[in-house]
């Protein structure tokens, strides 16, 4: 019984596995054809990308760069979709999370870095956590769907963000909208010198460490996932559903909130005006693809930060547009998509 009991779990987390993996092959060959259409050798084009992203230094530090953001937000958006919400704000979240940290990398002087840095990174979860929240508010007490109020919210950040940087916040003789440098103590260091690699890879590898823990050890991780499996029985259980919404829903924005401060802390080192390249929608299909494992999460965000990586790349060396790139990331979520209601379709005959 123990045996088939453990063949059962393997051969249900090998079915898990199968619709991302097949999604990003039809994905990348939907996109050689798109390559060979502009005139190139896909061939050619796939190998300088990920060359370029993954055996170069320079690269490389690029790639580490572009998956940090992605961790982040993308382990935000899981965390809210094992508790039942969809988090469509994770770009949003990155404006005030970055708006957080850089207050604090501003205006709160001569503190160590060891005290400074840390207390940035808190006040970027903060206020992600705290956008988030709104979000959350308005769905567990006045029945908004979270994804229209979610979605919403991101226009009103990066306006926001838009207006502090263009006004209260702007650097004196700014030749365009952007805060002051923050302070050295606030940095997030270099981890590979000559290139923006940056620390908040090592947070984020955090993050996904402690939310598989969480969700695979802890009996917060079980109500999480029993509130968003079903929340009537859940209820029924003795689990305030109510409460678990609202912290899923902070700790989602929290999470997203990291990623802006790593983008602040760590790369730019000041606030700009849309410094997020849509790192927050990214997010979805990352965490989509994951099929709920925080782990599986660094693979699929390092994946698409090599494809925003090596973008500028095959576009300089094979001729390649960089639309075809951002068109790849669109497919995967595509076939995503339809992967899983095909799977859907055949579990229900």
């Amino acid at each position: 019984m123990a045996s088939e009991t453990k063949l059962i779990k393997i051969n249900r987390g090998f079915w898990l596995i199968i619709p991302p993996i097949l999604a990003v092959f039809f994905a990348l060959l939907v996109g050689a054809v798109l390559i060979a259409i502009a005139g190139t050798n896909p061939l050619t084009a796939y190998l300088a990308l990920f060359q370029e992203s993954l055996t170069t230094k320079y690269g490389f530090g690029n790639t580490l760069t572009k998956t940090t953001p992605l961790l982040l937000t993308g382990l935000g958006v899981l965390v809210a979709l094992r508790g039942g919400l969809f988090n469509l704000g994770g770009e949003g979240q990155i404006y005030l999370g970055g708006l957080g940290s850089v207050l604090i990398g501003l205006y709160v002087q001569n503190l160590p870095g060891f005290i400074h840095l840390p207390l940035a990174l808190i006040a970027g979860f903060l206020f992600g956590g705290f956008w988030a929240f709104i979000a959350a508010y308005l769905k567990v007490f006045r029945g908004v769907n979270e994804v229209l109020s979610t979605l919403l919210l991101n226009y009103i950040a990066q306006n926001l963000i838009s207006y502090l940087v263009s006004n209260p916040l702007k650097a004196p003789a700014a030749p365009s909208p952007f805060s002051p440098l923050i302070q050295e103590s606030a940095r997030l260091p270099i981890i590979l010198p000559q290139t923006q690699a940056h620390a908040g890879i090592f947070l984020g590898l955090l993050m996904a460490g402690i939310l598989a823990i969480l969700f695979y050890l802890t009996a917060w991780g079980y109500q999480i996932d029993a509130v968003g499996q079903n929340p009537k029985a859940a209820r029924y259980g003795g689990i305030s559903v109510n409460f678990t919404l609202i912290f899923v829903m902070i700790l989602s924005g929290g999470l997203a909130g990291l990623a802006g401060s790593s983008e602040v802390l760590g790369l730019k080192y000041r606030l700009f005006e849309n410094f997020s390249p849509g790192y927050g929608f990214d997010a979805v299909a990352i965490a989509l693809l994951s099929r709920g494992s925080p782990l599986a999460v660094i693979l699929i965000s390092l994946f698409f930060g090599t494809l925003r990586s090596g973008a500028n790349v095959i576009q300089q060396t094979a001729g390649v547009p960089i639309t075809v790139v951002y068109a790849i990331q669109g497919l995967v979520l595509l076939f995503l998509a339809i992967s899983l209601a095909i799977d859907k379709k055949t579990q229900q005959v």
